[in-house]
């Protein structure tokens, strides 16, 4: 039976490429975007497989009626892909709260209400997959991406959670952590105002974002295959780092942590009664 894909930010970037690797293989996807007619070419070049649905993932309000209209002319929702996102750059001083604030309601706040409210009817038929879309910034930072990675750890920290829960019920969890790959994000980060002490640090992830936009070496479409082939895969692994600097920095941090940890091992162990 051909799935049922609901996919926020479907009209670029990772979302744009996973749905069109979805309907590849036959499958119908919702694109979830705040501008339907961004989807307009996908819709047009297959209409019995593809739909636009306006939706603004931080309109939590409006999360819950989205998803019912779905499963009411669908009749169910197998794939959750919450991928809508943007970037930020700036320093942990630099980045206001209203900033702050913003960020987690695009990459927390939307993501837990959309899990919500397609749960209950993938419990009900004890299968589905939700697929979150993270970063290589979700398991480490740099100078300048606090806020950014903030959220993103907020949300591999919910879904370790929420993998343990929903695995026993048959329903698949997926964290995609990319590197640099060929989007539109790094073209459209929103930026704090700059504090000249921050300069050599900061400046220089300012510096390096303008400069790689359009020239990232990661490739959306194969990203898109690997994912569904992450589904479909008799173990879907629970993170899956995506381009050669994701699973170099990944695999670096690891080594990094262990250091520390094993450094203090002996007086950390110490501390108890």
């Amino acid at each position: 039976m051909n799935k049922v894909w609901l996919i926020t930010g479907a009209n670029s970037g990772f979302g744009r490429a996973i749905t069109e690797a979805a309907v590849a293989t036959g499958d119908v996807v919702v694109g979830a975007v705040r501008r339907v007619a961004a989807l307009d070419d996908l819709v047009t070049a297959h209409p019995d497989q593809v739909e636009a649905l306006a939706l603004d993932v931080t309109d939590v309000a409006a999360i819950d009626t989205a998803v019912a209209d779905v499963l009411a002319r669908h009749g169910r929702i197998d794939v959750l892909v919450n991928n809508a996102g943007r970037g930020h750059v700036g320093a942990f001083e630099e980045t206001g709260d209203a900033e702050l604030r913003d960020l987690f309601e695009v990459h927390v706040f939307g993501p837990a209400a959309l899990v919500r409210a397609v749960l209950p009817s993938m419990r009900a038929r004890r299968s589905g997959a939700i697929v979150q879309l993270s970063s290589m910034g979700g398991q480490m930072s740099f100078a300048g991406y606090s806020a950014y990675s903030g959220t993103k750890f907020a949300l591999e920290g919910m879904t370790e959670a929420l993998a343990l829960e929903v695995g026993p019920l048959g329903i698949r969890t997926l964290i995609v952590e990319p590197g640099a790959f060929r989007t539109s994000l790094m073209g459209n980060l929103t930026a704090s105002p700059q504090l000249a002490d921050y300069a050599s640090t900061v400046g220089v992830t300012r510096a390096g974002a303008a400069a790689s936009d359009g020239r990232q070496p990661g490739d959306p479409a194969k990203a898109a295959a690997l994912i569904l082939a992450a589904l479909e895969a008799e173990q879907t692994p629970l993170r899956l780092p995506l381009g050669d600097d994701a699973v170099d920095a990944v695999l670096g941090h690891l080594d990094q942590i262990r250091a520390d940890v094993t450094g203090w091992e002996k007086r950390a162990r110490a501390t108890r009664f």
